[in-house]
This record gives C-alpha cells, structure tokens and sequence, in this order.
C-alpha cells in the first residue's frame, strides 16, 4: 500500500480567470487517456466544467475533480476558479492538494488571483511547478512573463523548458535537463527531434544556469559540479525534484493547452517533481476531548481520520460530500465520527469524482479524495475519523463577505421557502452569508461580489425552483436627541362609562452614543400609583422604536419619569402606557432629534502603485483614514467609512486596482449623519410613505 501512496499526486490547478485550467485539466485527462477526445470551453463540452451556471458564463465557479493515471502514477486532478468571486472555494479545496501547478498566461502574464493562488500554496507550504500557457497565441512573449514571474514569485521560478517557436508557430519544447527537443504535430503527438540550429547557444546557456540553480538543493551535488565533473541526468532530476520538494525554488515549464503541446512533459514533471501524501508527512491536529496536539501519518495502519473539502447539495440525491483521506482506511459502506458535529453518520456508498460523475469505490486509503452522499450533519470543513481514536482538523474559514444584497421572493409567500432553499446552497458554499435583519425587516445574502451572490440565484431556480430578486439593501439608521427637556404626556378619554386618564412629566436626555435606554422611576408621594409606572416605560418604549424623523429607532437616552396624576376610577394601565408615548414623542419634537448612520471599519489591502486613488476615494465617500501599514509590497490602508457610501465598493475597488486591491469591514459605531444629507434621507423615506 505505501507504494501505491508514494504514486499518488493530488494537483490543484491555479490561475486567474482565463488562463486555461481547465482546457489543460482537459488535455491532461486526453494524454492519459481517461477521455477519448478534447473539449473546448467555448463548446461546453470539458469534462471539468459542467454546472449549467458554468457553461453560460464559459468559466470555472466551482472546484471540478477528476482522476488519470499516467506511468503507473494516479493523479487527482482540481481544477480551482480562477474569479475571485469563487477564490474561496478554490482556496478551500486547495487543502487537499498536496502539490499546486500554477498556469500563467504567455500573454497576459501574472494576474491578480494567480498572485492570490501562489499566496495561499505558501500559506499550506505546497510546492509547486508553473507552466506558462497559450504560448500558440499571438503575443505571448516566454522570456517576458518568465521574468514577471521571477520579480513576483519567491521562492524563485527556474527554467526548465525553452518554447520552440514563437505565436502561432509554437511547436515543441527543449527540455533542458535530457537535452531533447520535443516536437508536436497536430494531434498534439511528440516526436524526439534536434534541438534547432538557431537555439543550440541559448540551451547551453539556459542548461548551465539551470544546473546552479538545481545543484543548489543538493550540497553534495555542489560540491561535484564546483570540482568539474559532469552530473548525470538521474543526478539533476533527483536534485529537482529534492528542491522542489524543499520549496527552493519552481520549475517552469511550456504549454500550449489548446493544441495539446507540452502537456505530456508537464505530466511528467507532475510525477517526478510534485509531493506524494508521504512527501508531505504527518498531518496535525488536535485531540477534541483535551486539546493536545496530535499527529496522523498517511498510513494505511493509522486510524482513520479524513477532512472534508467540498460539499454539493442536490434537493434530489441530497448532500454528496468530498473529502480528502489523511490516515487509515474506510471501506465501501460503514461508518465514521464526525469530530466537529460530535454525531456519528453512516454512508451505504463510496465515490470516486470523475468531473459530473461519481464512481463506485471500494475503499480508500490515505491521500484519496473520495466522496459519500447524504450525510445528515457534516458541511465543508468537518473532520471524520474513528470515534476510538478521534481527531480534530483545523481547516481554513471561508474569505470574508464584501457585499451584500437584499433578497425578496418574486412570488408572493415565498419568503420562508427561499431562506430555506438558500440555507442548502450554504452548505455548498460557505463564503455566502444568509441573515435576517430584523430592523430592516430584510434577508440579507452577502458574498464575494455580485457574480458570486448573481450565480446562488441563477441556482436557487435550477435547483429548488424558487425565484428571487435582488435589492440594495436598507441601511439601518438610528434616531436620537442632543438637548434636555422636560414635557408633560396628558391622555384623556371620556367616554360612556370609565373614562380614560393618564397624566405624566417626564425628562428626556441625551445620553453618550451605544448606550442605549435608560428609565428611572423618581415619583415620590404617590403621585402615580406604582402599578402604573411600568405601563409609562412600556409606552416610552413602544414609541421610541419609530422615532419622529422617519420613523428609525430612537437610542441613546434617559427618561426620568418625575410627576404626574391619576383617577381613581378612570386611569388603567393602557391610559398610562398612552401617555407616556405622547410624553416621549414630544419631548423628541423639542430635544433636537437627529438620524444616526451606522459606520464601519475598514481594512483596504492594495498595492503601493493605487494609494493615491484609495485616499481620495474614501475622503470621496465621506471616510476617515485611522492609519497605515506595510505589508510587503502592499499598503493596507485602516479607515471609518459610513456603510451607505460603502455598498458598492467591491466592483470600484477591483476597477481602480485592477483587481488587486480586496478590503474587509465589520461595524464599528453610530454617527451622526450631516445635515444636508439626513434632510435627503428623510425626504425620501416621507417620499415612500405617501
């Protein structure tokens, strides 16, 4: 079984939007021979996009698997999003991969969510091989995007390939180590050929850097290369793939996806330079009933313990859930303990995901990604393992949420049945946020942007047939006062029989801002009966949740009830509870009411060269910056934003960044909204009332 581990490679596929994963997942699975012809996304026909919602926007939203065998190696194939609407299901199933292959346009070069790929193969300490892609397409330039690699990257990219030919007469690659030359016809079929004429210089040169690179994994290879002696080729291709391995540096490769040239060297490399689930060794957690640390192997005779990595919901076949084995075994049917939920859950079948297939299994052992369905409890980042021997994972939280839209059914009563419908879709994707808002009166779906919350509606329908429509949703504002007063709240009825008569002074002050409401009871004498007092608090409060400028909740003040009167025959607590509604909505007329509006803080994360634009744009939507930092190569900008110039950051953002820049924010306080701007807000809001 350890051999059968040591051949096994789990490779995510990591790129911007556009770059080709997916047609060079498609290629790698043609070379294999796991399908016996190419697609194209452009025809909707790949084997690793097939979600209606992917095939309409022709590119990844979700994490495709699929597995190949090439030399007696398994592959596991995941071919991530590339939009970083989606990054954070990319990011999620990136835990399972033991090994990243970063695609780079030829053309367009290192794009934002590569950069954002590379970090998070750093955060897992993954290592990884780049293949620098479409190298067929006119203006793709290999030596310019391998040096933009090199300025961004570290550790630091090294060639292991020359294209052969340029644009459109892209035809083969050197490969620098056996001193081959590889020659594809249009099947994408190589031939062993001379390496050409006009490229015999640049290879010895490339050939002799590639050598100092690779010997640098290696002292004792350094030591034969500095005393001259010629080094075999099984030497450097053990050094590469020890310093692979060792993250000291990233071989980069050539590729034209489409034509299907390069893809069998890039297989190769895969097999001979990426991590096995031994590579990576024993994976650690914690021990849930103490909260030791504790480590599995992946070993077939350690207890079994697994993480999951992705969850898909079905309103017919239910939840199906992948998940990656770390340690022991399970078999086709059984059971195992979910550590997170405490529950333990039972499956009747084990899968194999081959893009929108799965296959029966008959077992797995550790480094398979499998899959089980309808599972009752367990969701994306639980851990399964044997109750005997239980274990805990610690998987990585989805990215935050930056925007939001308020959600409304198209059809009339539909309200429960969407936050239902919408509460499965979560399972599947927890970087979406569902809430109700009960000020607002509102659902709220937050997301990555408005293609990730767009696409959970397009599947809402598909799925569970509900539609929905999105809104800007309300903001919550506030209403309070800035001066004391002192008022009487008189209510009188009479009618045929007991009147009604309630009789009150109260005092209204400001109080300072999150404090909230304060009643204090200063009757003395009897003045009211003490069986009424509540009823006054009770009205004071019932009045308060519509102010008096547009009916927002008022906050932030004291009432001192100090006098009154009552009837021994005619007062109740009704009456009472009256007046000190009037009392309080009077007393608001006279204290100098004003509309609060909630203020976040914010964390906007940018590259040095887009300062200049940030500043000026939060000044624009009326924020204070609170400071700065250096984080490497970005500025991360600290600032106090009102929430209502802040809904639709996301999109400006990305256009004065060019998707580089990403911000976080959570609620910081109330403030109080300029004049000129509440007079607007308060007209609108009579506006609508009419």
């Amino acid at each position: 079984m350890s051999e059968k581990i040591a051949n096994l490679r789990n490779i995510a596929l990591i790129a911007h939007s556009g770059a080709g994963k997916t047609l060079l997942a498609e290629a790698m699975l043609y070379d294999c021979g796991t399908i016996n012809r190419m697609g194209r996304v452009e025809d909707g026909n790949t084997a690793m996009d097939f979600e209606p919602e992917e095939l309409k926007r022709g590119s990844s939203i979700s994490s495709g698997f699929h597995q190949c065998s090439w030399k007696k190696h398994t592959i596991n194939l995941l071919d991530t999003p590339g939009d970083q609407n989606f990054f954070s299901d990319s990011r999620s199933c990136m835990q399972a991969a033991d090994g990243v292959v970063v695609l780079v346009d030829a053309v367009d070069g290192v794009k934002v969510q590569t950069e954002q790929g590379w970090d998070f193969a750093k955060q897992f300490a993954q290592p990884c091989i780049i293949v620098i892609n479409k190298l067929d397409r006119e203006r793709a330039d290999f030596n310019r995007v391998f040096k933009e690699a090199g300025e961004l990257f570290s550790p630091k990219p090294i060639i292991l390939q020359l294209p052969i030919g340029t644009e459109e007469d892209f035809k083969g690659v050197v490969d620098l180590i056996s001193g081959k030359a590889y020659v594809y016809n249009a099947e994408g079929k190589p031939t062993v050929a001379e390496i050409p004429a006009d490229m015999q210089e640049l290879v010895e040169k490339e050939k002799e850097n590639l050598i100092e690179n690779i010997a640098e994994a290696d002292d004792e290879l350094v030591e034969r290369y500095l005393e001259g002696e010629e080094l075999s080729e099984d030497d450097l291709r053990a050094a590469l793939r020890k310093g692979t391995l060792a993250r000291t540096f990233v071989p980069v490769v050539c590729a034209a996806a489409t034509k299907n040239i390069g893809i069998d060297r890039v297989l190769e490399l895969v097999v001979d330079a990426l991590p096995s689930p031994l590579d990576r060794g024993p994976k650690t957690g914690t021990d849930p009933d103490t909260g030791n640390e504790i480590e599995r192997a992946p070993d077939e005779s350690e207890p079994f313990s697994a993480f999951v990595v992705k969850t898909l919901a079905d309103p017919y076949a239910g939840r199906l859930t992948i998940f990656r084995v770390v340690s022991g075994t399970i078999g086709a049917d059984g059971s195992f303990y979910n550590s997170n939920k405490e529950a333990r859950e039972r499956f009747n079948q084990l899968f194999t995901i081959t893009g929108k297939e799965q296959k029966p299994a008959t077992g797995a052992g550790p480094g398979c990604i499998v899959a089980v369905a309808k599972l009752k409890a367990t969701v994306t980042g639980d851990t399964l393992c044997d109750e005997a021997a239980k274990i805990k994972y610690q998987c990585v939280e989805p990215l935050p949420s930056v925007m939001s839209f308020a959600i409304e059914s198209k059809s009339k009563g539909d309200e429960d049945k969407i936050f239902i419908s919408l509460s499965k879709l979560l399972e599947e994707d927890p970087a979406l946020k569902l809430e109700r808002i009960s000020e607002t009166k509102e659902i709220l779906l937050s997301g990555r942007g408005q293609i990730h919350i767009e696409t959970a509606i397009e599947k809402l329908k598909r799925k569970f047939n509900v539609e929905a429509v999105l809104k800007a949703p309300k903001i919550p504002y506030r209403e309070t006062i800035k001066k004391k007063v002192r008022v009487q709240g008189r209510h009188k009825k009479q009618t045929g029989g007991h009147g009604q008569f309630g009789d009150c002074w109260i005092q209204l002050e400001p109080m300072p801002r999150g404090k909230g409401f304060e009643f204090v009871n200063a009757i003395v004498g009897g003045a009211i009966p003490r069986t009424y007092i509540p009823a006054v608090e009770k009205g004071v409060i019932e009045a308060a949740r519509k102010g008096v400028l547009a009916g927002y909740p008022c906050v932030d003040f004291k009432v001192t009830l100090d006098d009154g009167s009552f009837h021994a025959v005619d007062s109740s607590e009704m009456a009472f509870k009256i007046a000190g509604s009037l009392a309080f909505r009077k007393a608001v007329d006279q204290a100098q009411p004003v509309l609060l509006e909630p203020i976040m803080t914010v964390t906007v994360t940018t590259p040095d060269d887009y300062m200049g634009d940030i500043m000026g744009d939060l000044n624009g939507r009326r924020g204070r910056v609170l400071g700065m930092d250096n984080a490497g190569k970005n500025q991360i900008i600290k600032a106090q934003v009102p929430m209502a110039e802040f809904l639709t950051y996301a999109p400006d953002l990305r256009s004065m960044t060019g998707g580089r820049g990403i911000y976080s924010m959570e609620f910081s306080h109330y403030d109080e909204v300029p004049t000129q701007i509440a007079e607007k807000i308060i007209e609108e809001v009579n506006k609508s009332k009419e």
